[in-house]
């Protein structure tokens, strides 16, 4: 969990609007975004791209609780929506939300897992991780870092899910407790490996069968 952090970005307004002055910006270095939030008044503006960078580039990532500066006034703000080029992956927007220090909000926390999963591995199936990140709401200063699902103990069959996340005090989440967070999936080959030991067994026996029957069937031969 981070505490608030003095992370402080400094912000042009009065940037043109559209997308051909937005264009100009980013060949600028700079970033066109938005601020708003706490019922005041949506504020067009564009950041150094290398400064946006520095500050999500914390242990918070995009949770990071910023000092927004601009026009004379320092809002607590979250970086709420990073917009990327779909090819080249540079940012084309970014929405700053500004947030009470003593007002919940809500953020999505990256789920990280951990450990091995050995059973599952031993068994050659899948360990899959189904859920990324998770929603939840607290007060600004203690968003989590992320959340650290271990799968030392899981097996094929089973599931890790959102009630298995400990939250910390403060933090809630509106999840459904039974969505699959990581599962120990069965592959083709766990399912092979299983149906050839209960042929091996099954052959086994039979052979055994067989060859009483026959050592049966000698024996009466030579008492006639």
């Amino acid at each position: 969990m981070v505490g608030l952090m003095d992370l402080t970005l400094t912000a042009e307004t009065g940037r043109p609007i559209g997308s051909r002055p937005a264009g100009r910006l980013r060949a600028q270095g700079r970033v066109p975004g938005t601020v708003y939030g706490l019922g005041v008044e949506a504020v067009s503006v564009s950041v150094a791209w290398p400064e946006l960078r520095r500050v999500l580039t914390t242990e918070a990532g995009l949770n990071a609780v910023i000092t927004l500066s601009y026009d004379g006034r320092n809002d607590m703000a979250i970086v709420k929506d990073l917009q990327r080029d779909p090819v080249r992956r540079e940012v084309l927007h970014v929405d700053f939300l500004r947030v009470d220090p003593d007002v919940a909000v809500e953020v999505e926390v990256p789920i990280v897992v951990i450990g091995e999963a050995k059973a599952v591995e031993s068994a050659k199936g899948l360990t899959e991780q189904q859920l990324t990140a998770l929603a939840v709401k607290c007060k600004p200063d203690a968003i989590p870092t992320q959340f650290e699902v271990d799968v030392t103990d899981l097996v094929v069959g089973a599931t890790i899910t959102v009630a298995d996340i400990a939250l910390p005090a403060g933090v809630t989440t509106d999840a459904d407790p039974e969505t699959v967070v990581v599962s120990g999936t069965a592959t083709r080959f766990s399912v092979e490996g299983e149906e050839g030991e209960g042929a091996g067994e099954d052959g086994d026996g039979e052979a055994a069968a067989e060859g009483g029957a026959e050592a049966s069937d000698a024996g009466e031969d030579a008492g006639e």
